[in-house]
């Protein structure tokens, strides 16, 4: 370890941001939030699904939030309707390596999406080529598009419906906001739809 380095300095440094942008995105973000719970709720209830990608830590965070709905959040329940469009290796393979990377999810979309079905995409940046080009076709064909970003939310919040821009230029700060707002939006489904209070449908 460097002699230069404070460990201490550094990890106080580190909280002190996080809470910074934490009470930031808190201020700014309570409306589109309720939009988006709001989109989500109503998907699952007219029968459609939630689809989610992004690249990278953005992926992991697809994948998670998935699964949440899928399996539970809360408490046990019945199954909730999303797919992560990042855990396909052959169609992601195939996808870059027969069509092109920029192609990787809305292809996909092509095969799965419906109109009334809620895309997510998550990028820090919103300007991945991939997920741009997915919000694109999402929106042709119909679905309602979300995004969770930052920064100046680039290109991504001109093709969403509804824009979670967090107000941070931190790749880090940015990435552990679009999970906790993910993961808002989860137990706030099981609430709206009545299931997280509910009796246990696997308890005997």
């Amino acid at each position: 370890m460097s002699d230069s380095f404070d460990s201490d300095r550094f990890y106080e440094a580190e909280f002190v941001e996080h809470r910074a942008v934490a009470e930031a995105t808190h201020r700014a973000l309570k409306a589109a939030f309720k939009q988006l719970l709001a989109q989500a709720v109503a998907t699952l209830q007219n029968g459609g699904k939630i689809l989610l990608f992004g690249n990278g830590g953005s992926a992991a965070d697809a994948q998670h939030l998935a699964t949440e709905l899928t399996v539970r959040y809360i408490k046990n329940r019945r199954a909730l309707a999303a797919i992560a469009l990042t855990t396909d290796s052959s169609a992601l393979t195939a996808i870059g390596n027969d069509i092109g990377f920029e192609r990787l999810f809305s292809r996909q979309i092509e095969a799965l999406g419906r109109p009334g079905d809620l895309a997510i995409g998550i990028t820090t940046s919103g300007a991945s080529p991939n997920v741009l080009e997915a919000f694109r076709v999402a929106r042709k064909m119909g679905l309602v598009v979300a995004c969770l970003t930052g920064k100046d939310g680039g290109k991504a919040k001109d093709l969403a419906d509804i824009a979670l821009i967090v107000p941070s230029n931190t790749t880090s700060r940015i990435q552990e906001m679009h999970i906790t707002l993910g993961q808002m939006m989860c137990g706030g489904i099981e609430h709206a739809l009545g299931i997280a209070d509910g009796p246990d449908p696997y308890s005997p």
